[in-house]
């Protein structure tokens, strides 16, 4: 638990130098989409039997969220392991790799829970309806786990910038947007649908706009989350050990 702490405290001390262009960063975005799919073009449009914007906010919630906790942690890992040659002093030192892992991890979802947590005080200062329950609280550190995860073990594999960038345009960016972040995924043809569950973004986007009366889908979803974090955690602690 101390190395843990360690790696935590480094983390917050990171996060507190770059606290005004790590906020600035993490509302940028959300506030585009906000304004153009929310603002812009949700007046008066249904779905789902919601108003667009009560629709549209928890995936914007799950798409900023997972983009931060990628992004934090992948770029960071990649670039301390092939440019910055720091990565080597944490495999030589005192620390189990799963110790070491899981504070990185849990660091970079915290960075994404934080641009969580501004997409809500933006929204509740407009006024916006949100139900943020214990239950959406949870969901979001859910995917914050999983997309840190992949991105710590993502930044491990991949051996270049250049790549690392191709992995985001070919998967990250595109799950942004097909995980029925903006739309309904009741439309979409079966096989596309089909392919769609897959992701897990998919299942954070659901989860997020649950209204608590389906229990048997409240369970699934997170429980794809956690085996999705499982299997990334583990195939990320692997590739640690290899690299010692």
């Amino acid at each position: 638990m101390g190395a843990l702490k360690v790696i935590l405290w480094q983390e917050l001390v990171l996060f507190k130098r770059k606290f005004w262009g790590i906020t600035t960063g993490a509302m940028i975005s959300p506030m585009l989409y906000l304004i153009v799919f929310g603002w812009g073009l949700g007046d008066g449009m249904q779905v789902e039997g919601q108003d667009y914007l009560t629709f549209v906010i928890p995936g914007i919630v799950a798409m900023t969220t997972m983009v931060v906790s990628y992004n934090n942690l992948a770029n960071n890992i990649n670039i301390s392991r092939i440019y910055e040659k720091t990565f080597e002093s944490f495999m030589v030192a005192p620390i189990k790799m799963h110790v070491y892992a899981l504070a990185k991890i849990l660091g970079g979802a915290l960075r994404g829970m934080y641009s969580g947590a501004l997409i809500i005080l933006i929204v509740s200062v407009f006024g916006t309806k949100l139900a943020v329950t214990p239950y959406f609280i949870f969901v979001m550190f859910l995917n914050c786990m999983v997309f840190s995860s992949i991105g710590f073990t993502v930044g491990l594999i991949i051996n270049s910038h250049m790549e690392m960038s191709k992995f985001s345009n070919f998967v990250i960016t595109p799950m942004s947007f097909l995980c029925g972040t903006f739309f309904s995924l009741g439309k979409m043809p079966m096989i596309v649908k089909g392919l769609i569950m897959v992701l897990p973004l998919t299942h954070t986007s659901i989860a997020l706009r649950s209204t608590g009366e389906n229990l048997m889908s409240d369970m699934i979803h997170p429980a794809i989350l956690i085996a999705y974090f499982i299997v990334m955690f583990s195939v990320g602690v692997r590739k640690c050990l290899k690299a010692e």
